[in-house]
């Protein structure tokens, strides 16, 4: 069945982490859509939200389709809420990046990323993990604020060849920032905010590519400023861009891996206890992970021509948002996908997109995870969740949590 009048399901904000019922489980909203209108209009912010699993993988693999919200029709959501975010000529982010632009500049920034060159930072990722834990110096802790958050973070800025000193400050530009860079819907203060934080980090990695310029050295600043492709190098603009996405992008959606993975696990002690005797589990448990709570909810991508998904007719230039926590728990496709089991054997997910624009920093991701939960169980034998609870962030188009409260006494460092 499809949806194209709206019918009585949720619309607009509702389908939003803004929305209170939505952010504290949307899985149960979006089983209703994606069995009741798996291609469901939603008229209040003029897209279409797509749910199945098949169609999402389908949408995502079409190298046609456009992802540069200007490119989508008047009165969409793509052309009336995301477009108007880039400022006069302003060129979008990798992210929203269209052909031959995203082929050129991907090509361009991808190698330090390639999961032969991540694996080298593993062993420093692991002393980073055990850094950020010898900080913990109570037996009642925020996981976000004290370990999920401050480990991608730091991971970035060290890659970046940022002095430590600035560590703190990155946290805070990065974090403002994504209260405009994600977030279709930002109050006037957050606007502020976010507006200085861009700017502050603008100048910042303007002065420092003007330093590396003089001096390269072993750091993806240096590396963007080497890179050539075809006599095609990186402007100082792009370089900034890249900076900016991965320090935003990239630290938001770790710290919101590590942190649903730990709660997955603490939710399902018999899982837990797995991992802690079988600790080469590891892999398997991030990618489960991943498909069970996605940190990112939704990708988006607008037709090229019309189309038809699963029987309901799309037109040229509408806009898709392709329901990637959805996908992930299609029983269609995972057996009994409600459950969290680190040993399930396809554990296969759409929670890193798709196609061309597959993320670029996937491996750095599972990496960090994969040492950040090795690390603080070992650290926290006896870890358990705290009486003081937890908080869902509510940034549209992310999952993850603003207070993951955790108890456990700390394992003293050998």
């Amino acid at each position: 069945m499809s949806d194209t009048d709206g019918g009585d399901l949720p619309q607009g904000l509702q389908l939003t982490p803004m929305d209170d019922a939505f952010r504290e489980n949307p899985y149960h909203i979006l089983k209703r859509i994606r069995e009741e209108a798996p291609t469901h209009k939603d008229e209040e912010l003029g897209r279409f939200l797509i749910t199945r699993h098949d169609d999402v993988k389908s949408l995502l693999h079409d190298r046609e389709f456009y992802t540069e919200p200007s490119k989508a029709n008047p009165g969409t959501f793509s052309r009336e809420i995301l477009a108007p975010a880039m400022i006069g000529d302003e060129k979008p982010s990798m992210l929203f990046m269209d052909e031959p632009g995203h082929r050129r500049l991907r090509s361009l920034v991808s190698k330090p990323f390639q999961p032969k060159n991540v694996e080298r930072w593993r062993s420093h990722i692991r002393e980073i993990v055990e850094a950020t834990l010898d900080k913990i110096s109570t037996t009642e802790f925020d996981l976000i604020e004290q370990f999920a958050g401050p480990v991608p973070t730091v991971v970035i800025a060290e890659m970046l060849g940022i002095d430590p000193t600035y560590h703190d400050q990155f946290k805070s530009w990065s974090d403002l920032s994504v209260q405009i860079g994600f977030n279709p819907f930002p109050t006037q203060a957050q606007q502020e905010e976010g507006d200085a934080a861009n700017q502050a980090l603008n100048q910042f990695f303007i002065d420092e590519i003007g330093r590396r310029s003089q001096n390269l050295g072993d750091d993806l600043i240096s590396d963007m400023l080497r890179a050539e492709v075809d006599g095609e190098k990186l402007t100082q603009e792009e370089i900034v861009s890249q900076c900016q996405l991965l320090l935003i992008a990239g630290n938001v959606t770790t710290t919101d891996l590590i942190g649903n993975a730990v709660k997955a696990l603490l939710d399902n002690p018999l899982q837990l206890e797995k991992l802690r005797l079988q600790p080469e589990l590891i892999a398997n448990a991030v990618e489960e992970a991943l498909r069970y709570e996605s940190p990112v909810l939704n990708s988006g991508r607008i037709p090229n021509r019309d189309i038809h998904v699963s029987g309901c007719p799309v037109g040229h230039g509408e806009s898709l948002s392709v329901i990637l926590a959805a996908a992930n728990r299609d029983p269609e496709v995972y057996p009994d996908p409600d459950l969290f089991d680190i040993e399930r054997k396809d554990t296969h997910h759409q929670s890193f997109g798709g196609g061309r624009h597959l993320c670029l920093g996937a491996h750095l991701a599972r990496v960090e995870a994969q040492e950040a939960i090795l690390g603080l169980l070992d650290r926290f034998p006896s870890l358990t969740a705290s009486e003081r609870g937890f908080e869902y962030h509510a940034i549209p188009s992310f999952r993850g949590f603003s207070e993951l409260w955790v108890s456990g006494v700390s394992r003293v460092k050998q």
